[in-house]
């Protein structure tokens, strides 16, 4: 064997021991929950790559669930304007993308809150889905997805709802008739239901698709 092909041999394995420890050293997520001290007036979640499913409170007071390691975390906090803000937070280095097949564990955020309690709720996460049923909000509701579906059922908002996807479905139903809202859709390569436009409602009805359908429906109160 030529010299060449020994530190061939030698780089190939070096390449292997990274890979395989690498992989052996993902670290299992712990499960947590979070109820904020403070009465919330708005919730804004911010993350990557995390399914996020929203229904209502059934003792008054916003709950969480959620899981993390040392590497996969997130920072919460409750502003002095009582916000409630969480956002993906990481501590990894670029080993520990290397060899690791991703996983479902852990990778997925609950979120409890009391009906009609929120000013405002808007939802952004990745590759993963949003779903939020029965739940009305006094202002806006605004949920952003790339790489996953949007789901909601019976849905209410005081003035807004914004829905915003990519490479997913956005499909619901929302609390009222269709001329209590002013509608603006813009859709590419996919089909909807909703006129591109219409004037005169006292809300705004805002989607936005871009692969993938939106099919939302009206449920008169």
């Amino acid at each position: 064997m030529t010299k060449k092909m020994v530190s061939l041999a030698l780089c190939l394995g070096l390449s292997l021991s990274l890979l395989s420890g690498c992989s052996d050293s993902s670290e299992p997520f712990a499960e947590k929950s979070y109820t904020p001290d403070a009465q919330v007036r708005e919730i804004r979640i911010e993350v990557e790559d995390r399914e996020i499913a929203v229904s209502p409170s059934e003792d008054g007071q916003v709950h969480m669930q959620y899981a993390e390691n040392s590497k996969e975390f997130y920072d919460i906090s409750v502003s002095a304007d009582n916000v409630l803000t969480m956002t993906s937070a990481s501590d990894k280095e670029w080993t520990d993308y290397v060899g690791v097949q991703s996983s479902d564990e852990g990778r997925k955020i609950s979120l409890q809150v009391p009906d009609a309690m929120l000013e405002n709720l808007t939802i952004s996460t990745t590759n993963e889905d949003i779903t939020v049923s029965g739940l009305t909000v006094n202002g806006t509701m605004d949920l952003t997805c790339n790489g996953g579906q949007i789901a909601f059922e019976n849905v209410g908002v005081g003035s807004a709802l914004r829905l915003t996807g990519k490479n997913g479905d956005i499909s619901g139903s929302v609390l009222g008739s269709m001329d209590d809202f002013a509608i603006q859709t813009e859709i590419k390569k996919g089909e909807t239901n909703l006129p591109e436009s219409t004037d005169g409602g006292e809300k705004t009805l805002y989607a936005a698709n871009n692969n993938g359908d939106v099919q939302i429906e009206f449920e008169n109160e």
